[in-house]
């Protein structure tokens, strides 16, 4: 049944790519091999990360996280995408989209704010390298994954809510392929403009503020490589951030697009194919920037692959 808000509402209809039926039969095969790589990848990452000594180190625990939060941040809308791609029921109840709304939320901020702390990570790294181990201790890297959860949890539980509860008039057709905040703003039948102010004031704690820290702490490792000498030991030292910016450029890139200008300001079809391609390009090509950049993984990998072929010749 359809009521005037989120709370007598049963179900949503996800109109997706749903006019453009050809594309969505090209879509679901093309998503469907994407989704099934990047379990594959960063499956791969956590389990190397864990399995090998060598990389038992900080900026691996930090990755393995990472890896964990790209797996979730994925899996909380393909296979929803999948199954609408691949039929014409197009629905999700309340619940489900709720459900939805929450985790990328949650996910997305956190990811955020892990990718700062990788930062850190790297600039303590390299500006301070006899004290690394010391200074990113155990307990200490604990702690700061705890708080980007606690803190990606927080922002979700404020703005998904906030989201939900609007009123729609009836209206239960959701204009994008998940329940994404911007898309649920679109639908309601009131002035949205204190929640869109709500959602960029969100925004800059979220996604810039950490951006903004990202940044300071490159200009510190810039200035601490222009100090060493040897080419060899400034190659070494921006190649072991290469890959972290890499991540870094392709994930905030969508997301300060995308929700720098919330509701109906921004393109609902462009909207779309940026939200499809931090959803599962990004999370993709996360595990093979940090294989195919970083000696130290492509190493532990070839260590686990001989170690297994050697007990199965035992």
């Amino acid at each position: 049944m359809d009521g005037t808000n989120g709370s007598t509402q049963t179900h949503f209809i996800l109109l997706g790519f749903s006019d453009r039926p050809h594309l969505e039969r090209i879509l679901f095969v093309v998503i469907l091999i994407a989704y099934l790589l990047t379990l594959v990848g960063n499956t791969t990452i956590i389990l190397v990360s864990r399995l090998d000594p060598h990389l038992h180190t900080p900026m691996y625990f930090f990755l393995a996280h990472l890896s964990f939060l790209d797996l979730s941040f994925t899996t909380s809308s393909i296979p929803q995408l999948l199954y609408n791609l691949n039929g014409c029921d197009k629905t999700i109840s309340y619940m489900g989209c709720a459900i939805q709304l929450f985790l990328f939320l949650g996910l997305g901020g956190v990811e955020c704010l892990l990718l700062a702390v990788m930062a850190y990570d790297r600039c303590v790294a390299i500006c301070k390298p006899l004290h690394y181990m010391v200074i990113m201790n155990p307990r200490l890297c604990r702690g700061l994954v705890s708080v980007t959860w606690g803190c990606g949890v927080a922002n979700s539980l404020a703005m998904s809510p906030v989201t939900l509860r609007l009123p729609r008039c009836g209206h239960h057709e959701v204009d994008h392929f998940l329940c994404e905040m911007p898309a649920l703003i679109r639908m309601a039948c009131i002035s949205t403009v204190a929640i869109d102010g709500t959602v960029f004031v969100l925004a800059v704690g979220v996604v810039l503020s950490p951006l903004v820290f990202i940044l300071l702490s490159y200009s510190y490792i810039v200035r601490a490589v222009l100090q060493i000498r040897s080419a060899s030991g400034r190659q070494k030292a921006f190649g072991t951030c290469g890959s972290h910016l890499t991540v870094v450029s392709l994930f905030y890139g969508n997301i300060i697009y995308m929700y720098m200008q919330p509701g109906a300001s921004s393109s609902q079809d462009q909207g779309k194919f940026l939200t499809l391609f931090y959803n599962i390009v990004t999370p993709l090509l996360n595990p093979l920037i940090y294989t195919l950049r970083n000696r130290e993984v492509k190493g532990a990998l070839g260590r686990l692959l001989l170690g297994k072929r050697e007990l199965g010749k035992e």
